[in-house]
């Protein structure tokens, strides 16, 4: 179909499903690509589960980097990627999100022959310490293509002063993958059961980021808000735990209250069935929030900023930071809100606007 070469950079549960809709369509149209994966999740739960779970090719290369400080984390995937870029020698380079694999994949690109292709580009928290922040500017402005999921991320990197040449409103690769396997979950997975859940009789929470399970305080307010919830509203919880966050409840020695069950990460299928079967989901996830918009499922958000402001503008997703009494009546507020919006995100077609633009150029230049 094309002469171009393709490099996907991978590193976290949200990037390996985010960008499964452009790997199946590079898949299905034979367009050459080079699949890295960092290894920046260094759990099995967190990794090798979402490639079998989406039917998603091994990557070529791993580079199973694992946990560690910012600096040390970044450096060696940029080294690492940098190798690979310089041994496959591809045109582009995509990456998707905010993390430190797309920083590395960024400065990598940047420094070489490569153009860099930034998906879900132009989200911004305005919040310089969240480290993710810094990550997505810093791609933004060094990218070539940047695929902005909605109309409203497009403004936000012109006025940044970014040209307009480079910025392309594709929608969210999440709605592909959703849509996808929405019918799927519902048909395969057993996980309501296997925890004796009833469909809009529970409550699926989700805390992960640095700022709220590190902080002792922050993580305390968060369980006390979600024990309030529950008792208030009488919903058992369903807390999919993630390594760094048991960690941290160990260190702190903090009691779990009896209405949250804690249980290990779930695959994609299962987890998208919980999220479209749950009353409402509390979490910190900037992914979460917009599958539960997707899937209209109220969601509350425990950060004091949030880089998708669409999903609170549409109604979907309410940000209340981590004090309790917060936590408490935003799930009121959402729990009786309508669910009917219109999630902002596209049409389910992302990835293959994203091959089209990206081959366009090269393939005319070929000619």
């Amino acid at each position: 179909m094309t002469e171009i070469q393709l490099a996907i950079t991978v590193g976290t549960r949200p990037e390996i499903i985010k960008l499964s809709p452009v790997i199946r369509q590079c898949e299905k149209h034979n367009i050459a690509y080079t699949l890295i994966h960092t290894g920046q999740h260094y759990s099995d739960e967190l990794d090798s589960v979402f490639f079998e779970n989406l039917d998603l090719p091994e990557p070529g290369y791993h580079l199973g980097v694992g946990s560690d400080s910012h600096g040390a984390q970044t450096a060696a995937m940029l080294t690492g990627i940098e190798e690979i870029l310089l041994e496959e020698e591809p045109n582009v380079l995509l990456v998707q999100g905010d993390t430190n694999s797309v920083l590395a994949g960024a400065i990598a690109a940047s420094k070489l022959d490569v153009e860099l292709g930034h998906v879900e580009a132009g989200l911004r928290s305005f919040d310089r310490d969240m480290p993710e922040e810094i990550n997505r500017v810093i791609t933004d402005h060094v990218g070539e293509y940047l695929f902005t999921p909605t109309e409203e991320s497009a403004v936000l990197l012109r006025e940044e002063g970014i040209d307009e040449d480079r910025i392309y409103v594709t929608g969210n690769t999440i709605v592909d993958a959703v849509l996808a396997n929405r019918e799927v979950a519902d048909t395969k997975s057993t996980v309501l059961a296997d925890y004796n859940l009833e469909p809009q009789e529970f409550i699926l929470m989700t805390a992960h980021r640095a700022e709220n399970v590190d902080d002792k305080n922050r993580l305390t307010d968060i369980f006390d808000g979600v024990d309030r919830v529950a008792r208030r509203f009488g919903y058992p919880v369903l807390y999919p735990i993630h390594p760094r966050a048991r960690e941290r409840l160990k260190e702190f020695d903090l009691a779990v209250p009896e209405t949250i069950t804690l249980v290990d990460p779930l695959d994609f299928l299962d987890f998208l069935q919980l999220e479209a079967k749950a009353a409402v989901v509390i979490t910190d996830s900037g992914g979460v929030q917009e599958e539960t918009c997707i899937l209209q499922t109220p969601c509350v958000t425990v950060r004091d900023s949030t880089e998708r402001p669409e999903t609170v503008s549409v109604g979907a997703n309410t940000i209340v930071g981590t004090a309790p009494a917060d936590i408490v009546e935003g799930t009121r507020t959402q729990l009786n809100k309508p669910t009917d919006w219109n999630a902002p995100f596209g049409d389910g077609n992302a990835a293959d606007r994203i091959l089209d633009i990206v081959l366009s150029p090269h393939t005319e230049s070929k000619r």
